[in-house]
């Protein structure tokens, strides 16, 4: 059977927007890019974005398309949609969290209706964790996917599931897991942007001289979030530069191009550590923020340094887009890293160490999940009880600055990998492939997975009105019988709710003000002794509607609009 061509794709996207917010996190860049590369490479007819805001095709492509740039048509649709992902084949959300839109999609009776895609960004988080283990007792489906952007993260992943999995079938004794797959797609960067940004003669000029870096000087490079809880404690990169620096005998500057979450408290930190360790090294900070700034940086630059340390990091597009920009890189051997950067071909990867599990780890664990540590703690403690070789990552350092021709060819092969292995139309047809696979899996499916289960909502999560009906004395059906409270003189009644706010929150589990106009005409024409039905009352309405007027009755009694006791 030929592989079924995509023609619509739907995502996942509450904000509806495109456009980064100021201080980005990794996640935030790389989705952003990921569903632009989809837009602008992916072949597609329709893109269509659920949101809450219910933004218009104009507003959706704010961000998602240069100025007169073309591209698929947009369309919108609310977050709890199933018929959009239905026509479209595949929800791609750019989250690992598919729990919840496979019981919204359980909701239709159909499991097999379409593929539900979800990314992974982070696996550190334990919260982050449950939500993703929560793929083992969801209705989740063999053809669903959560895409694993790196070998590390691939194989944690199946890990964690493994051990779920177990405990599972310890605890309740069953026999049978079903897992979406886990495909590995790398994150990407334009390559090509990037490199034309590093080639401007003139931007390497510009920014050397505005902080005062000679021709003959080298400057080391940074790139991304200055967290040393999230990112990277810096001391040993500052010791690694300072060192090879001496060895090499040159002028050499560490530009820090990125943004501190905690402003200028951890720029103290950071400003200290510097002074400790990196006495002779101009160390430069630059918002990275600013894009111009950046894109300058690509261009001034001679190295890309980054030791991460922290259990944050799945990926790392600093090392991508320093290849894309024909930069040579010194990095941690470290999840995403030893994927993305071979050792010794278009850079090195500086060996780490680990601390063992136990006692400390098991703490850790035990205080961040009572509440007592914060999830900043968590990952920051693990980070400082991790070790990078700052001897080794010196001696590389001083290899490269000591050696033009080395820069050259390992910049060169970090180019040649970019736009072969993580520039967006590469990735993007890897999407495209998985795509149609899931596609091709699904109408390949014996049978309609759920379509009899009477587990259509989440035990866990159901619907509280359903959940909690016995906390009332009388639940609302169709034999129930409702007459105009006392005093109330009819639809003019209804007037009151809207002066006063407390009676118009929550609008939108209720029909319009006026589908309650109606309702109390209706009522207020009945028989005041009789009453009317709920199912009498229901009869002239669209029976899509029919749900939303039976809160709105409860509503109207709540108001004393409507009374649904018997008189007497």
């Amino acid at each position: 059977m030929p592989l079924q061509t995509i023609e619509e794709l739907a995502l996942f996207h509450p904000s509806g927007r495109f456009v980064l917010p100021g201080n980005p996190f990794g996640k935030d860049v790389a989705n952003g890019a990921l569903f632009r590369a989809l837009a602008r490479h992916g072949g597609y007819r329709q893109l269509n974005v659920l949101n809450q805001l219910g933004l218009s095709p104009a507003q959706l492509a704010d961000g998602l398309f240069a100025e007169g740039e073309a591209g698929p048509a947009l369309a919108g649709g609310p977050l709890w949609s199933t018929a959009i992902p239905a026509r479209s084949g595949v929800l791609l959300r750019g989250q690992p969290h598919l729990s919840e839109l496979a019981w919204i999609r359980r909701g239709e009776g159909r499991d097999d209706a379409y593929s539900l895609v979800g990314l992974i960004h982070t696996l550190a988080p334990p919260a982050v964790r449950e939500s993703i283990g929560a793929a083992a007792v969801a209705p989740l489906q063999p053809w669903d996917a959560l895409v694993c952007t790196s070998p590390a993260v691939q194989q944690a992943l199946r890990e964690m599931f493994e051990g779920w999995g177990a405990y599972l079938r310890e605890r309740f004794g069953g026999s049978r897991t079903t897992l979406p797959e886990l495909p590995l797609i790398p994150l990407a960067v334009e390559v090509e942007r990037i490199a034309a940004q590093a080639a401007s003669g003139a931007a390497r000029a510009a920014l050397r001289s505005r902080l005062g870096i000679a021709a003959d000087d080298l400057l080391v490079l940074w790139l991304g979030r200055l967290s040393y809880f999230e990112k990277a404690f810096p001391q040993v990169m500052f010791q690694a530069v300072q060192d090879a620096a001496r060895q090499a005998g040159v002028r050499v500057h560490f530009a820090l191009v990125g943004w501190f979450p905690n402003g200028e408290a951890d720029q103290q930190l950071y400003r200290q550590a510097a002074e400790a360790y990196a006495s002779d090294v101009n160390v430069l900070v630059l918002d990275g923020n600013d894009q111009d700034t950046v894109a300058q940086s690509w261009a001034a630059a001679d190295i890309l340094l980054s030791l991460v340390d922290n259990i944050q990091e799945t990926f790392g597009l600093a090392p991508v887009e320093a290849m894309a920009a024909g930069l040579p890189v010194v990095v941690s051997d470290w999840d995403g890293y030893r994927y993305t950067v071979r050792d010794g071909v278009e850079g090195f990867l500086i060996p780490t160490l680990g601390a063992p599990g136990g006692a400390p780890g098991q703490l850790l664990a035990h205080l961040h999940s009572l509440g007592l540590e914060t999830y900043q703690t968590y990952a920051g403690a693990v980070a400082q009880h991790t070790a990078v070789h700052g001897g080794q990552a010196a001696a590389a350092l001083a290899r490269l600055i000591a050696s033009p021709e080395l820069r050259t060819s390992m910049g060169a092969a970090g180019q040649r990998r970019a736009r072969q292995m993580f520039s967006w139309p590469v990735v993007v047809a890897q999407y495209n492939e998985l795509f149609r696979e899931l596609v091709q899996r699904r109408h390949g499916a014996q049978a309609q997975a759920g379509a009899a289960s009477p587990h259509r909502i989440s035990p866990l999560r159901g619907d509280p009105f359903v959940d909690f009906a016995g906390f009332a004395t009388n639940v609302l059906d169709s034999d129930t019988r409702v007459r105009l409270g006392s005093g109330v003189a009819g639809p003019e009644a209804l007037a009151r709710t809207q002066a006063v706010a407390l009676d118009r929150m929550y609008p939108g589990l209720r029909g319009s003000p006026e589908e309650a106009a109606r309702l109390l005409a209706l009522v207020g024409a009945a028989d005041p002794a009789q009453g009317c039905s709920v199912a009498e009352l229901m009869a002239g309405f669209d029976p899509s509607r029919r749900p939303f007027l039976a809160t709105t009755l409860v509503w109207l009694a709540k108001l004393g609009l409507l009374d649904w006791l018997p008189p007497g």
